[in-house]
């Protein structure tokens, strides 16, 4: 390899997808065989999200999912993308994730947002008080949850386990502020490119401007999330990527349902304003062939200079995920480069 060239690696998140057809048990049965499977592939980390009230998506409770991945793999990184702090008092999460890396010591990841991830109703139900549900209180409970991994403050209170058993923390962000605060405190940061792919370079610009040398990281490390969807050609890829489409179509019009086949999807009536939006939708994604995923990513890796990518797919068959990664391992994987 060229001096100063450096490969870029990859990892996974998923959001265990609910199938119409199928139901939650299912779902999280084929997050697990997918976590197996990208171990296998080499794929650095696989973390899950965390949603609410969100009929497509069963990983609603990250830590106890992570539980389960970890004692269904050995090797690769696990995390959260993310815990959504407003939902939690930090000392649980500091006592769930500590207890995570407690028993998996050293592969443990702990993605925080500060959105709650849902919308206010099902926010108040989680919290069960408005307090801390605002964003100015974000950099003050993520502090106290710091805090408790590193016993940083004494206290009445030590969070076990917790104290001593701090995972990796990242910040995620879709906007400027956490790319900011991520800097400011030097944390990795990771970037969710699949939500808001028009905010990906300020945001990263933002975060390498502010970032400050810590006790995790001397110099800045920045992940970006982007949908992909990988398949033979890129007509299958499309044709694959058409559930995902319909469901967030249906998210953003207040009518949240579990994926439907890719035949449905074809075959569902849009209008043209419903259709610029998926299209909008997939813009600066990756979805193709092989040749043509390599192709965008590669191009977004170097608009971004992203340290690491993290693909997220979101298709109706298991099959056709676990597909779509054993091609990006095969024949993407390991021709991704930056400069160093």
């Amino acid at each position: 390899m060229h001096p100063g060239v450096i490969d870029v690696p990859m990892s996974v998140l998923d959001l265990a997808p609910v199938a119409a057809t199928g139901g939650a048990g299912e779902a999280l049965r084929h997050t697990t065989e997918l976590a197996r499977r990208t171990e296998e592939l080499g794929f650095r980390r696989f973390w899950v999200a965390e949603h609410h009230n969100m009929p497509a998506i069963a990983s609603s409770a990250p830590a106890v999912l992570l539980a389960h991945l970890a004692a269904n793999t050995s090797t690769i990184r696990l995390g959260s993308g993310g815990v959504m702090l407003p939902n939690h008092a930090p000392l649980v999460v500091a006592e769930q994730f500590g207890t995570l890396e407690a028993l998996h010591p050293g592969r443990i990841d702990l993605g925080i947002g500060r959105a709650p991830g849902t919308d206010q109703v099902t926010a108040l139900a989680l919290r069960r008080t408005m307090e801390g549900l605002s964003a100015e209180h974000f950099p003050r409970e993520l502090a106290d949850l710091m805090n408790y991994f590193s016993g940083a403050e004494p206290g009445p209170i030590t969070a076990t386990p917790g104290r001593g058993q701090s995972p990796q923390v990242w910040l995620l962000g879709s906007s400027g502020f956490s790319a900011q605060l991520a800097g400011l405190l030097g944390l990795p940061f990771s970037f969710a490119h699949h939500f808001s792919a028009q905010n990906t370079v300020p945001a990263l610009q933002l975060y390498r401007q502010h970032f400050r040398p810590s006790q995790w990281l001397d110099r800045p490390y920045a992940m970006v999330a982007v949908n992909a969807v990988c398949a033979e050609t890129d007509e299958r890829a499309q044709w694959l990527a058409g559930p995902a489409g319909l469901s967030f179509l249906k998210l953003r019009s207040g009518r949240p349902e579990p994926l439907v086949t890719p035949e449905e999807a074809a075959a569902y009536p849009y209008s043209e304003l419903e259709r610029e939006f998926v299209a909008q939708r997939r813009d600066g994604q990756a979805t193709g062939s092989p040749e043509t995923v390599a192709r965008q990513l590669g191009a977004l890796v170097e608009r971004t200079g992203a340290d690491e990518l993290m693909l997220t797919t979101m298709v109706y068959d298991v099959a056709d995920r676990v597909r779509s990664f054993e091609l990006i391992a095969g024949k993407v994987a390991g021709g991704l480069r930056r400069e160093g």
